[in-house]
């Protein structure tokens, strides 16, 4: 076995690595500094902030993000098996079927126990 491409990927590496951290070496020291107390602060989308961005958040924001996750990573299960839905046959029918069940009834739990709602 040749080391060409072990010679070819580490000089790659060391191209990918070192330019980058070069330039950012480089624009922080020659770089303009204008220090204002506008720079310094919170941005958020051009609103001036009312509170701290500290504060502890309700969580219902993070269960609105996990059913979010949980119930979109479903397109990825079912992408790859409408492109082979014909080969799949009855069985990879009856296996989504179930799959998007189960999917349902967990929709149905979340909605039951009132974990979407913004009381």
């Amino acid at each position: 076995m040749s080391s060409e491409p072990i010679l070819s990927l580490t000089v790659v590496f060391l191209l990918a690595v070192s330019i980058p951290a070069s330039f950012i070496f480089l624009s922080s020291k020659i770089g303009p500094r204008r220090p204002n107390p506008d720079k310094e602060g919170a941005y958020e989308c051009g609103i001036t902030p009312k509170s701290d961005a500290r504060k502890r958040f309700p969580v219902k924001f993070y269960l609105v993000a996990v059913f979010f996750i949980l119930f979109d990573i479903e397109v990825a299960f079912i992408y790859p098996w409408a492109v082979n839905f014909r080969t799949l046959g009855v069985a990879g029918l009856v296996g989504m079927l179930t799959f998007i069940l189960v999917l349902v009834v967990g929709l149905i739990y979340v909605v039951q126990k009132g974990a979407l709602k913004w009381d």
